[in-house]
């Protein structure tokens, strides 16, 4: 029988294939070492491949591209109401293959190695970014053991320790303030850490034709730009740019039925570091939409005045992400109206 879908199931050495039919019957489910996959592939030129979006996926695909084969990503989220039985590699990889069978499944190509440079970036400075904020509430709880509390602000609590050291008279004792101290060097060590990084996303945008022109549009900065390059690419992979909201989780979430429907609040699907950054962006466009007269102020205003800023928050790093799309799909500039 001719295998037209293979399925594979990564892992660090042993990778689980399945091959199917064009009926989607199994032909055959074998671990393959990670050194003879290419081996096994090549008996079978003509079928497309298929794997989970996960970690290593990426580099698999570029491989398996390079070498004219058609590769397929999928959501690990769509692939696992296909896995019958218990779970294990066999039943993992057959899934996969089940899910990429199906024509209403969403799949992606592998990320470029630009975008893997650019999205690595990303991840390390996210990193840095969480490991200062759990040093800042582990300093402020650490001070709560000796009765000092702080007012709220990290640059507020910053400029507060070199004082809280000197203060003699305070219930620090000796060891707590060279405890303190060395926190608050490691605080300035991350911080040195993150404008570094900060300072290779400038670069990454200033080099990049499509992130300058992202970042015409109002909210959007260096790092949205870099960001929104390194997930979406030259947004081919969506369909229009309410798909590529949605693919972010800023759409309302619907809990409909019998004809009644119900929408609450935005789906949180997707990359929530994007997401964010969109949000973050949006809270900038927010804070300066009273002197501005441009469309997208005006519309902002309005929304501002009927559900009130928060919701109006989410509702333009909504409307950010359709332009983003529009504006990678089409090659075109911003156009602020």
């Amino acid at each position: 029988m001719q295998v037209t879908l293979i399925g594979i199931d990564l892992a660090k050495n042993i990778f689980q294939i399945c091959g199917v039919n064009q009926a989607g019957k199994q032909v055959f489910n074998r671990p393959v070492k990670r050194n003879k996959v290419f081996e096994v592939l090549a008996k079978y030129p003509d079928a497309e491949i298929a794997m989970e979006a996960c970690g290593g996926s990426n580099y698999w695909g570029r491989e398996l591209e390079s070498r004219s084969r058609e590769v397929s990503l999928i959501p690990p989220i769509h692939v696992k109401p296909f896995v019958k039985g218990n779970k294990n590699d066999r039943n993992d990889s057959f899934a996969i293959t089940e899910a990429a069978r199906r024509p209403n499944i969403q799949k992606v190509k592998p990320r470029s190695l630009e975008q893997t440079d650019i999205i690595q970036v990303h991840r390390c400075v996210d990193r840095l970014i969480e490991a200062r904020t759990a040093l800042i509430n582990q300093i402020r709880g650490f001070l709560s053991e000796y009765g000092e509390v702080v007012a709220q602000g990290k640059e507020t609590l910053f400029l507060a320790i070199p004082d809280l050291l000197e203060d003699a008279e305070n219930r620090l004792t000796a060891s707590a303030r060279l405890l303190l101290s060395e926190m608050r060097d490691e605080w300035v060590e991350l911080n040195q850490r993150i404008k570094q990084f900060d300072k290779r996303i400038k670069q990454q945008a200033k080099s990049s034709e499509d992130a300058t022109r992202l970042m015409a549009i109002k909210g959007v900065g260096e790092k949205i730009a870099t960001a929104v390059i390194a997930h979406a690419g030259d947004g081919s992979h969506y369909k229009n740019g309410r798909h590529f909201a949605a693919n972010l989780g800023l759409v309302p979430k619907e809990h409909s039925s019998g004809g009644k429907q119900k929408l609450s609040g935005i789906t949180k699907r997707g990359n929530k570091y994007l997401r964010r950054l969109l949000v973050q962006g949006a809270w900038s466009f927010i804070r300066v939409v009273d002197g501005s007269k441009d469309r997208m102020s005006v519309w902002a205003k309005k929304i501002i005045e009927r559900r009130g800023k928060h919701k109006a928050a989410v509702a333009v790093a909504n409307k950010l992400a359709r332009i983003i799309w529009s504006m990678l799909y089409h090659k075109t500039e911003f156009r602020a109206g």
